[in-house]
């Protein structure tokens, strides 16, 4: 099943990037695992923002019409795979640096599964108060860097000294993909490419 490791990575993750490490799957499944778990934030965004809607504040209630979320959503999958196939070349690229010869799948591995509870964190879009869905989303990008921190040691074969250092060289690369894909954003916003058509 493609989200066997799901369930293992929330309540017992150590266990579980050893199990990933110790039955590494095929690259078609571990893409397989992100291409399914992507889509949850493009799905959970269009529904809150056409069906439910957003307020800010003491405003009106602001409604997305189809196509403009439609759009949005298509554009936010690509960029979340993107990102996470990013992630995981930066990955593979700094390894030889720490001293760790994984394959390109083992990356893709350790990228998407620290990447799951992130985009599972969309799930909170379904009640869209900006508190609720900002206070899930800093809890699940604490628990992905938690688990960025346990996995790289197991899933790169390498000493928990070397693997803080390599984990946090991936955060801080993580964050440059996160301000190129912020800022692509706002470049397609301002140019009207993908600004989103309010009801």
């Amino acid at each position: 099943m493609i989200l066997n490791h799901l369930w293992g990575l929330y309540a017992h993750p150590i266990e579980e990037w050893q199990t990933i490490d110790n039955h590494h799957e095929s690259a078609t499944f571990s893409l397989s695992h992100m291409f399914l778990i992507a889509l949850i934030p493009c799905i959970m965004g269009y529904v809150s923002s056409v069906h439910i809607g957003w307020q800010v504040g003491k405003g009106d209630v602001a409604y997305l019409t189809h196509d403009s979320a439609m759009l949005i959503a298509f554009a936010m999958y690509f960029a979340l795979i993107i990102g996470v196939f990013s992630l995981a070349y930066l990955a593979y690229w700094m390894a030889v640096t720490f001293g760790a010869q994984p394959t390109f799948t083992q990356t893709i591995e350790l990228a998407a599964y620290t990447a799951t509870p992130i985009f599972m964190s969309a799930i909170a879009a379904l009640y869209p108060e900006l508190w609720f869905v900002v206070s899930v989303g800093i809890v699940s990008v604490a628990y992905s860097v938690y688990l960025l921190y346990t996995g790289v040691p197991i899933i790169m074969h390498i000493p928990e000294e070397r693997g803080f250092i390599y984990a946090s060289s991936m955060v801080t690369c993580g964050l440059i993909l996160l301000v190129i894909i912020l800022a692509a954003t706002a470049i397609l916003w301002t140019n009207g490419i993908i600004s989103p058509t309010f009801t």
